[in-house]
């Protein structure tokens, strides 16, 4: 039998007739098993990565004038608290969670989406789409339209009431990025393993 190439990890296989899906957790980059057989299968092609983050952003969005807002201030918070707090002229105040902001932004692009790109809207939708909300939803899995967007707008700043409230935006942002875990996930189907795993047990040679 040939040697398991340096660096692999090998998940010890509990109770393969149940029939439930093995995790297997690798700890650096894509693993490689060698079994008996000549024909080797990369784990690569059975896994993806998956990041997932700690920390989220609190937002909070002002109505100014009627149907204009701007962010006046963004935290930093524990990701399950992610959330939009919005203020209007008329006193009452929404909470939009991370779905709900998506559906906004959603809307927005489908619709009118020449005047999101030219950056001349200042409503709702885009306050969500260009600020700490839209960058947590552009860190989601299918979601890089939203970081086309965000990354083709000439002045970030723009949708923040000051600079200073940009700048602490910023820091918020920072902290979310430095809770991002990363980790490997085997998609491997528990009926489908050939090679090293489809050898009978009793079999200890190539």
């Amino acid at each position: 039998m040939s040697k398991i190439r340096k660096g692999a990890f090998v998940k010890k296989i509990q109770d393969i007739g149940v029939g439930t899906a093995l995790a297997v957790a690798l700890f650096s980059g894509p693993t490689f098993l060698t079994g008996c057989s000549s024909q080797q299968e990369n784990e690569a092609d059975y896994s993806y990565e998956e990041t997932t983050y700690s920390k989220g952003i609190r937002s909070h969005i002002k109505e100014v004038s009627p149907g204009e807002f701007k962010i006046i201030d963004e935290e930093a918070v524990e990701v399950d608290q992610s959330v939009a707090i919005v203020s209007y002229l008329d006193g009452h105040t929404d909470s939009l969670s991370i779905a709900a902001s998506k559906a906004l932004i959603d809307k927005e692009l489908s619709g009118n989406q020449s005047q999101v790109s030219s950056h001349h809207s200042s409503g709702l939708s885009s306050m969500l789409l260009y600020g700490g909300m839209g960058y947590m939803l552009g860190r989601g899995m299918g979601n890089g339209y939203i970081n086309n967007f965000r990354n083709n707008n000439p002045n970030p700043g723009a949708s923040y009431a000051n600079p200073a409230t940009y700048s602490k935006a910023q820091s918020a942002v920072s902290n979310v990025d430095a809770s991002r875990s990363t980790r490997t996930v085997n998609t491997r189907p528990a009926g489908g393993r050939s090679g090293f795993f489809g050898r009978s047990a009793n079999r200890s040679g190539g």
